[in-house]
């Protein structure tokens, strides 16, 4: 099983790819956490919003692994712990498949790519930049794997 991470946007800041990385690089050989990053389509032709988000939804679509589960992060999604995140992640394992997260660009996602998860998750109350979303998330699989394996990095209060 592989965790993966499809998200829209390519070339972040040196601190997004070294916060990823290092989160990527904890994660156990037996469910690494890999990174599809998609070129954000361009707003130079004009391109209404709508046609901006359908052209990014064929490259998320394109880019998901074969019989993935889909965890689509949306501002409307599921409010999760840690610890809940951690309990479904097991439940996921035991299904055998691969999850994908995934990420929208600057736009956000069409909503054929919301409809198609499996389950929609908020990351925060906050509003994020994508950027940083890819290093928060990656922490929180890996911190939800640790409590998992009874690793000591997740430490509750």
């Amino acid at each position: 099983m592989k965790f993966w991470l499809i998200a829209v946007g390519q070339r972040m800041p040196a601190w997004v790819d070294a916060g990823y990385t290092d989160y990527a690089r904890r994660m156990p050989a037996q469910t690494p956490l890999q990174l599809r990053e998609l070129r954000a389509e361009s707003r130079g032709a004009g391109l209404a919003t709508e046609a901006v988000l359908q052209r990014e939804a064929q490259r998320i679509e394109d880019a998901l692994p074969a019989n993935c589960l889909r965890v689509v992060l949306d501002e409307r999604g599921r409010r999760m712990s840690t610890l809940e995140l951690a309990e479904a992640m097991q439940d996921w394992r035991r299904q055998g498949r691969d999850i994908a997260f995934v990420v929208g660009g600057a736009d956000g996602l069409a909503p054929r790519v919301k409809e198609s998860a499996d389950l929609l998750l908020r990351l925060s109350d906050l509003t994020l930049p994508h950027a940083l979303v890819r290093v928060l998330l990656a922490e929180q699989i890996y911190r939800a794997h640790s409590v998992i394996s009874g690793h000591p990095y997740h430490r509750a209060g």
